[in-house]
């Protein structure tokens, strides 16, 4: 079955929030979660090991933009970066997607070897991610606009645990296409809540002080937030990830810092910023 993924549109608010209290969830750890990682094994050996460890069913969606640029350098390509999103000529295409497939497989193999069998796949793979080509100044960038759901629901029922490297499909060829967009896309189909793990605890009223945590917040929240300069900088691209899961169908999304117990921690509120 092939989902079509709804484009998002985001409205501008302006008004005052304060922190509310924390909220208190009823969480199961049999939930099903697509959960967005990203692609580096370096220093990753303890999150593989809270993903390998969850006892509910994963759909994984994994990033590479440094391994990507590090390879784009090597072999003499330049980098740029346009909205920022990563300009990808034709010529440049070919080595994101050896990256990315590499990644990909390493992943899935540590994800085996610790007792979760993983298949690493991209979007070519049964046309699992069908995509749009997002505008010409980008090059080979595109967006989800189709994900093969029934392709991840019988490796689901088989037992395994899909990694999927963020690579569309067009009637040209393979697209780049941002991991966090792709994450929410295939949440939004599979009607999955998304977790995205970062290297911070989540949204914070002050930058310099993790007490400050926003533990809920709602759509018309962030906005507002972003218009007040709270949520700036890097964090605008990952409060945005988690608002287009919601928009594509997911029942919610959070942001959180990669870390042990950090599934539990987030299914229960304790850590984390949950966006619904």
């Amino acid at each position: 079955m092939f989902v079509r993924v709804q484009k998002t549109c985001l409205p501008n608010h302006s008004r005052t929030l304060h922190l509310r209290e924390l909220p208190v969830y009823d969480f199961d750890m049999s939930l099903s979660l697509l959960i967005k990682i990203g692609g580096s094994l370096r220093g990753a050996s303890e999150l593989l090991d809270e993903i390998a460890a969850y006892p509910g069913r994963l759909v994984l969606v994994h990033g590479g933009g440094p391994n990507i640029g590090e390879w784009l350098n090597r072999m003499g390509f330049e980098t740029h970066f346009y909205k920022g999103l990563r300009v990808t000529p034709p010529e440049q295409m070919e080595v994101v997607e050896m990256v990315l497939t590499t990644l990909g497989k390493g992943l899935a193999h540590s994800l085996t070897q610790r007792g979760r069998p993983a298949v690493a796949l991209t979007g070519r793979d049964a046309n699992l991610l069908q995509a749009n080509l997002l505008e010409p100044a980008l090059g080979r960038v595109g967006e989800v606009s189709q994900v093969n759901t029934q392709v991840l629901e019988q490796l689901l029922n088989l037992g395994l645990t899909p990694l999927i490297a963020p690579i569309g499909l067009d009637s040209q060829g393979p697209l780049n296409i941002n991991a966090d967009t792709a994450a929410g896309a295939v949440a939004g189909a599979m009607g999955l809540p998304a977790v995205f793990l970062t290297d911070v605890v989540g949204v914070l009223r002050d930058p310099k002080d993790p007490s400050s945590r926003f533990a809920e917040l709602s759509k018309g929240e962030v906005h507002t937030l972003i218009g007040q300069g709270v949520i700036s900088g890097g964090m605008i691209p990952k409060v945005e990830a988690a608002l287009g899961a919601l928009d594509k169908g997911a029942p919610w999304a959070a942001i959180a810092r990669g870390a042990r117990g950090v599934l539990e921690a987030v299914l229960s509120g304790e850590t984390g910023t949950r966006v619904a």
